[in-house]
């Protein structure tokens, strides 16, 4: 591969540039200046810094042949439609199947922001020789050269149509706009304990950054689209900007977010996305990696866990896949622009067609094996209910709507409480007054002023006795006076205590796994680690407490960061009876009950799981005959034409074809576990463009698969496996694939 488009003198080896692709795919961690380096101690030649600007234009123009090349094979199979990727990112989710049965949520996402993949801006200052010897300066400039190379594929969303949903356009959008009254929810407290919910922190960023990072947007399994961060933080716009490309494509979706709760407030209230989103029926969900960290009355609204046809997703692959992207990081610092979305869309274009696919069949199978585990706790939980005296399982259902109810009240005073307190105070400035009036007297304008204002006291307290039905005004010692200034004096101490009691609730799911079984010594630290440094809130809290306690007549026990930490259950928080409602006594407030119901809803994601999963897995079975069977016949029919193109779409069906004797391994095994109802026989698909011939489904018998063989042990744990059932189980694969090309 030549170095420069006229009169070359230098040209790197393709077996050079293919070694170098493949593995900087999987270490991105290697950059070009050390590969060249390799080579030139492998030569036995001295280094050159030039050799590293003539490796990487030769790399960019082999980048760019295989692209073309890609094109080319795309186009020939009718693949170069517009969002054809991403109508095809998953054979799991997006493959549909005639005859199947509708699910709650079609289709699962995950989304999050990722500062790593930040570029450094190539600035420039230059001294202002009109300055007087003050070192002034011009404003800094880009020292980039323009570069309007686009990287292949369609997994990036466009600055431009990011921009289009930016903060700066909204405010001419919302003249006149009221969002739906049926999605209007009251604050629930999340807002101040995630940065990336508040303004004035996403909208700032180090001006030293160009690109600040990455926002992506994956489906249970694959990469669906990626947008860049720039020059900011994590944005709304972001997240608007990926909602409507998936919705516009894929449609109806549930997408997991660390800021779920509060994003799907603000996707309801923008006057486009809003319609767009409630019209296909869009819904924002809290993950169960970050929804602890939220508040309970979030959580019991949006957290996964008790949300209807999520099952057992988590809803944090965001966070496993940045887990190994990150490695780029290291190499697309200090790159350009063009030369960063380039790693990142190989990167992104390699993980799935290599490593997702190849695993798809072992995550399916994780997570059916998952379920049924799940599954198998519906003994002990029907025990748990003998032993609690809990009637039914609708029991569950109502404590967690009484939850939420006391939750909410915790929010705010009672109502006759608080007009019993400000008529108190009212009575109190009016009588306070009629004793300026008589010191006053003898000073016109202050007689004149305080006789208004007593006037102005003496309407408010006459609305309040009308308010509150009093039939003879209050008096100083009277029982009633008496009885309302101890509410004053202890209001400051009670909402203390009630906004301390709403934070211990929405974190007594973090605490109470601290002893839950299974959980280690060092999971305990951990947990108790991030609890202290997410939840300052409940340091205020306490703090506020302690105030107002040692403030009282008679002063109440003061208390520490370390007894909360170290109280488990409601029983243990001995201050908690002093609520106004005491909940001790309360089936969802007991440990027991609390761990009960939330095995009951475990169990109802578990049996969600399991349908999904007994829809994906047929879904994947068809998939694979379809795409072998299209892709056989579409070789042999471009061959006549073209047969070097005919050889490119050869490797393009063997670069993920390559792993589907592996997955029939598996998916048989899984057919052979107890507790299975799926199928693993083909259906018909849908979409009929990968349709061969008459269509036709071959519905033939799954070969008989060693009993104890489980579909887990692929690769480097099958070492050990006995060769004659390995060879039994491949002749068994064997025959499954034969039949399945039969009609070919």
């Amino acid at each position: 591969m030549p170095c420069s488009p006229f009169a070359p003198t230098v040209a790197i080896t393709v077996r050079a540039l293919e070694v170098f692709r493949v593995t900087r795919l999987r270490c991105p961690r290697l950059g070009i200046q050390p590969y060249v380096r390799a080579l030139c101690d492998i030569h036995g030649v001295p280094f050159r810094s030039y050799l590293s600007t003539q490796f990487s234009i030769a790399f960019d123009v082999y980048l760019a042949t295989l692209a073309e090349v890609d094109e080319r094979v795309l186009k020939a199979l009718g693949r170069n439609t517009p969002n054809w990727r991403l109508k095809n990112a998953c054979p799991a989710c997006l493959y549909k199947l005639e005859g199947e049965v509708d699910l709650p949520l079609p289709f699962l996402t995950t989304m999050d922001g990722n500062n790593s993949l930040r570029r450094f801006q190539q600035m420039s200052r230059q001294d202002d020789d009109r300055g007087e010897g003050d070192g002034s300066s011009q404003p800094s400039r880009s020292k980039a050269r323009e570069d309007q190379r686009v990287p292949a594929g369609d997994y990036y969303l466009s600055r431009e149509a990011v921009d289009k949903w930016a903060k700066e356009g909204l405010d001419d959008l919302m003249k006149g706009y009221s969002s739906d009254p049926a999605w209007v929810e009251e604050d629930d407290g999340c807002t101040e304990r995630w940065s990336n919910m508040r303004d004035e922190i996403t909208s700032h960023a180090l001006s030293m950054y160009d690109e600040t990072g990455i926002f992506l947007s994956l489906c249970r399994l694959f990469v669906l689209v990626v947008a860049d961060m720039v020059q900011s933080g994590e944005l709304g716009k972001y997240g608007f900007a990926v909602v409507d490309h998936v919705l516009n494509v894929i449609g109806e979706h549930g997408a997991g977010y660390d800021i779920g709760c509060e994003f799907g407030k603000r996707v309801n209230a923008h006057p486009m996305l809003g319609p767009h989103a409630r019209s296909h029926r869009f819904r924002s969900l809290v993950g169960t990696f970050h929804g602890h960290a939220h508040n309970r009355r979030c959580q019991l609204c949006n957290l996964a866990t008790y949300v209807t046809g999520v099952g057992l997703e988590d809803l944090k692959e965001c966070e496993s896949f940045f887990s190994k992207s990150n490695a780029l990081a290291s190499s697309t610092r200090y790159a350009t622009a063009f030369h960063r979305k380039q790693a990142i869309t190989t990167y992104l274009k390699h993980t799935d067609t290599y490593d997702t696919y190849q695993s798809l069949s072992a995550l399916l199978a994780a997570k059916y094996k998952r379920a049924l585990d799940v599954k198998r706790g519906a003994r002990t939980l029907r025990e748990t209910m003998i032993r609690l005296g809990i009637p039914d399982v609708k029991t569950f259902e109502d404590w967690l709507a009484a939850e939420k109810v006391f939750l909410a009240g915790l929010e705010r005073e009672p109502p006759e409480e608080t007009l019993q307190m400000e008529y108190y105070q009212t009575l109190q400035m009016e009588y306070y007054q009629k004793l300026v009036n008589l010191r006053a007297a003898e000073l016109e304008t202050q007689h004149r002023q305080a006789i208004e204002l007593r006037d102005n006291l003496v309407v408010a307290v006459h609305e309040l006795e009308v308010r509150l039905d009093v039939a003879e005004r209050w008096q100083p010692g009277s029982d009633e006076w008496s009885e309302a200034a101890v509410l004053v004096a202890h209001r400051r101490y009670q909402r203390a205590l009630d906004h301390l009691h709403g934070l211990v609730i929405a974190r007594l799911f973090e605490l109470t796994k601290c002893d839950m079984s299974g959980t280690g010594y060092k999971m305990r630290k951990h947990i108790a680690k991030a609890l202290q440094a997410r939840s300052r809130a409940i340091k205020t809290a306490i703090e506020q407490y302690n105030a107002a306690a040692v403030a009282l007549a008679v002063p109440r026990e003061r208390l520490t960061w370390e007894e909360v930490v170290d109280y488990t259950f409601l029983s243990d928080f001995d201050l908690l009876r002093l609520a106004r409602t005491d909940i001790v006594s309360e089936g969802w407030a007991q440990p027991a009950g609390r761990e009960a119901m939330d095995q009951y809803f475990k169990l109802l994601r578990a049996d969600e799981e399991i349908r999904r999963l007994n829809i994906e897995i047929p879904r994947f079975v068809t998939y694979m005959r379809d795409e072998e069977r299209f892709l056989r016949c579409e070789a042999r029919r471009i061959f006549r034409e073209d047969p070097a193109l005919a050889h490119q779409v050869t490797l393009y069906r063997m670069r993920q074809g390559r792993f589907n004797d592996d997955h029939r391994h598996r998916l048989m095994g899984l057919s052979k576990t107890p507790g299975f109802s799926g199928s693993i026989l083909p259906g018909m698909a849908v979409n009929k463009e990968r349709l061969v011939g008459d269509g036709a489904s071959p519905q033939s018998d799954v070969p008989e698969v060693p009993h104890e063989f489980d579909g887990t042990t692929l690769g480097d744990d099958d070492e050990d496996d006995d060769e004659d059932k390995a060879d039994t189980l491949e002749a068994a694969v064997t025959v499954l694939r034969i039949s399945a090309d039969a009609s070919t």
